[in-house]
């Protein structure tokens, strides 16, 4: 009977058309009005009508709560919310806008050289160009013109659905073996490509409507590439062209160089590995990589224990990087090497909730420096080092309350204190601590397999998919919860962790390059439990997207020492 009705009403609409256009509703969350318009607007015509609401352009639009560019066309009424480049969203639409004139604009400086976007640094990107062991200014200047003739002739972006067929012959004419592996490791009858003159490319979000929108950019020398330094997500107004992050880039491109060897670059050669029955091998390899490091790094906290006389560990690192995990498996290569270590966790000395911090919105901090109880922590190190026996709190997240251990800690002199949270590296949480004693390290999920060449993943969506996962089993949160707190934490991170990663002594890299493709059908169900009706649903629908381009790994074979256990279940280790 649905189906008569349609087609009733789509003979309806034909008989009339030429008569009279019939007209629908549209409601703009960014005006708080409504109005009416023809059949077949396009958003960027609403756009217009609307105007800006700020001194950005809008780049893309939110549509029943779900992400479309700007030349999407509307036959039916709509809520509409449209989003410039200060949005999380917007941000990584200018991202991939600007992703794309790139690509054009290396072909064209670098005719038949492969390009690729290797990873993010600071508010920018790392790239690579193939044969290039160094980019001089000169080069950058070309390239970085190239580009801004690009923007200049304001060439539209267009999103096409075609046979999957027929991406392929297009891929194969541009050379692009990268995203044909893509293709043939997800098969589809149709797939949808992005174009842009004569060149095409896949992302899995939307971009912005043609190249005219992406004006704010630079090119510089950087190691053996360029950096493409973009607007500041605290200040868009800005481009930061000065990147001092000299130990994380040092991870990331031994990481790459991992991946590399280890033959799965991107998402659509690990897909091959998978199909091919080698994901036993990619779980047992990556996990011996991640245990070599680990030996590594207690190996250098030991030499500096005999010789410095190191005492404590501070562990920090962003939401979902498996701080926890990572500091019990540390302990345990700690103690192959005779020493005893003792852990401590930050949240333990959270403040009652009550007495909790809070933002701008009102809402509680809880990753603000001061939901920390510094004061009580302080003197409990001091008590430690002074070699006292001291009752250590325990803080019940459900209560909000801190309760306290029967049995206190004493440090010995093996004895090693291993503390983690998110505030490990900030030099204002441990003031009382000499310098000289203390052994830094930050730990992130830098995601080291890319979609394709100029298609990387960001690091955020790998630690979201983790706790979404985590909070769904252990703390009773369900995805939308996890995604709505996401933005906050987000900030936190930005404020309180990301400037002090390079204070750390070493850095950890916690992703697993066969992680995704486990946690896919862990996630998945989770993400399509969030209803259309709330802002968030954007967000699992653009997950469910970027989930859909890897091939699923049953996690049997993950060993329950496994730093992905803290968030998958079935871990040794007590948490």
């Amino acid at each position: 009977m649905s189906k008569l009705r349609n087609y009733h009403y789509l003979y309806k609409v034909i008989c009339t058309f030429g008569q009279h256009v019939e007209k629908i509703r549209i409601i703009c969350e960014n005006t708080g009005s409504s109005f009416e318009t023809e059949m077949g607007t396009s958003l960027l015509d609403i756009a217009g009508r609307i105007g800006a609401n700020g001194k950005h352009p809008f780049l893309a639009a939110y549509v029943n709560n779900r992400i479309k560019e700007l030349n999407y066309v509307i036959y039916t009424p709509i809520t509409v919310r449209f989003i410039d480049i200060t949005h999380f969203e917007g941000y990584r639409v200018y991202q991939r806008t600007v992703s794309f004139i790139m690509q054009a604009a290396v072909r064209e400086v670098y005719p038949g050289r492969r390009f690729y976007i290797r990873h993010s640094l600071g508010d920018g990107f790392y790239c690579e160009i193939e044969g290039e062991n160094g980019i001089a200014q000169e080069r950058c200047d070309a390239i970085e013109a190239a580009a801004r003739r690009i923007v200049a002739r304001n060439l539209p972006i267009t999103r096409r659905k075609l046979l999957t067929s027929e991406a392929r012959a297009i891929y194969e004419k541009l050379g692009f073996d990268d995203k044909i592996a893509l293709l043939e490791t997800r098969p589809r009858l149709y797939s949808e490509i992005y174009t842009m003159g004569d060149i095409a490319g896949y992302f899995y979000g939307a971009l912005a409507p043609s190249t005219g929108y992406a004006t704010a950019f630079e090119v510089r020398p950087y190691y053996n590439g360029f950096y493409l330094a973009l607007p500041k997500r605290s200040d868009t107004s800005q481009i930061e062209t000065a990147v001092h992050l000299d130990k994380m880039f040092d991870i990331f491109h031994e990481y790459q160089t991992w991946v590399n060897i280890m033959g799965v670059p991107t998402v659509g050669s690990l897909n091959e590995k998978i199909l091919g029955g080698d994901a036993s091998e990619l779980i047992k390899i990556a996990e011996a990589f991640h245990e070599k490091k680990l030996a590594q790094i207690a190996d250098t906290i030991a030499a500096a224990n005999a010789t410095r006389g190191v005492r404590m560990v501070l562990i920090s690192g962003p939401s979902s990087s498996g701080k926890t995990t990572f500091a019990k498996r540390l302990g345990v290569q700690l103690r192959v090497l005779g020493l005893n270590p003792v852990l401590i966790s930050l949240d333990d000395y959270f403040v009652d909730r009550e007495k909790t911090p809070r933002d701008e919105k009102g809402n509680y901090d809880f990753e603000a420096l001061e939901a920390i109880d510094l004061a009580q922590l302080n003197e409990h190190l001091k008590r430690l080092a002074a070699g006292e026996s001291v009752a250590i709190p325990r803080y019940d997240f459900i209560t909000g309350k801190r309760q306290w251990h029967e049995n206190p800690l004493r440090l010995d002199e093996h004895s090693i204190l291993i503390m983690e949270g998110i505030h490990g590296l900030n030099p204002r949480l441990t003031p009382s601590i000499p310098d000289s004693v203390k052994f830094k390290i930050y730990i992130s999920c830098f995601t080291s397999v890319a979609m394709d060449n100029l298609s990387r993943i960001p690091t955020t969506d790998n630690r979201m998919l983790r706790r979404i996962t985590r909070d769904y089993a252990t703390r009773g949160n369900n995805a939308y919860d996890t995604i709505a707190r996401w933005g906050s934490v987000r900030r936190g991170e930005e404020k309180h962790i990301f400037p002090y990663q390079e204070n750390a002594d070493v850095m950890f890299n916690s992703s697993l390059l066969y992680e995704i493709s486990v946690l896919r059908p862990f996630v998945e169900p989770m993400l399509r439990e969030v209803p259309d009706t709330v802002p968030e649903y954007g967000e699992a629908r653009r997950l469910l997207k970027f989930l859909d381009n890897f091939t699923p790994i049953r996690p049997d074979e993950i060993p329950p020492t496994s730093l992905l256990r803290e968030f998958i279940g079935g871990s040794s280790f007590k948490y």
